[in-house]
């Protein structure tokens, strides 16, 4: 590793953990109020682009850790699911967004926003969540797979990145609902909360991709656009 990886990964952790402790505003996940609202994605997204995936990934661990730390010190929780479900996330991102990537996956990448839709229904049908939090999360897992197909046709030069935020943050948000629903199985989460029941876990996954997903989706590519005019070599380098 590098002296400008370890560089890029102390400084997205120092800046990960810093906006996420000042942004998250206190708000939580509804009904099951665990998982905190976290647009501070956008830095880490930023690093993995700019810098690679395993920057990016290493830094998130390290920064979601320390803000766990500082918000509810739970070091268990944090090295069991909020760790893995950050690094897997962001080395996602960055690996697919540096990359080329085929109609297929983009395609893909668009459906799943589209499911993602289709949970939040879901929710609503079951009686978990109120209409308005259902058809709110709806709405913006449609808008981010619409959006999604919209950059690849109109700005083909974010496509990829656009791709690599969708999976990595779907896959990272899955590991979230399902590892916090696993571990409230055994231990009390930091609400107070024990032996959850599954469909929790539906919750914390569509919430953590809902509101999340906005701030990849329209913050990463413009952020990205000034870093590669201010230092044209960080683009040159770039793996396709």
């Amino acid at each position: 590793m590098k002296a400008i990886d370890l560089i890029a990964i102390g400084l997205n952790a120092a800046l990960y953990a810093g906006f996420g402790y000042l942004t998250n505003l206190g708000i939580f996940t509804p009904v099951v109020g665990v998982v905190r609202f976290w647009p501070s994605v956008v830095i880490p997204a930023v690093f993995a682009n700019l810098f690679g995936p395993m920057d990016g990934g290493l830094g998130a661990a390290i920064g979601i850790f320390i803000s766990d730390m500082l918000i509810h010190g739970n070091a268990l929780l944090s090295l069991l699911v909020g760790v893995p479900s950050n690094f897997i996330g962001f080395y996602l991102v960055g690996y697919i967004g540096r990359r080329d990537v085929k109609a297929s996956l983009i395609l893909s990448s668009s459906v799943l926003g589209f499911v993602f839709a289709v949970l939040s229904i879901w929710l609503l049908v079951q009686n978990l969540l109120d209409p308005f939090t259902s058809y709110l999360f709806a709405g913006i897992c449609f808008f981010s797979a619409a959006v999604t197909l919209v950059i690849n046709f109109v700005w083909p030069e974010w496509k990829s990145i656009g791709i690599g935020s969708v999976i990595g943050l779907g896959v990272g948000s899955g590991i979230i609902g399902i590892g916090v629903w696993a571990f409230s199985q055994f231990f009390l989460l930091p609400s107070g909360e024990i032996l959850l029941p599954l469909y929790a876990s539906v919750i914390w996954f569509i919430w953590t991709y809902a509101t999340e997903i906005p701030f990849l989706i329209v913050l990463v590519p413009p952020i990205l656009k000034a870093c590669y005019l201010a230092f044209p070599g960080l683009k040159s380098s770039r793996r396709r």
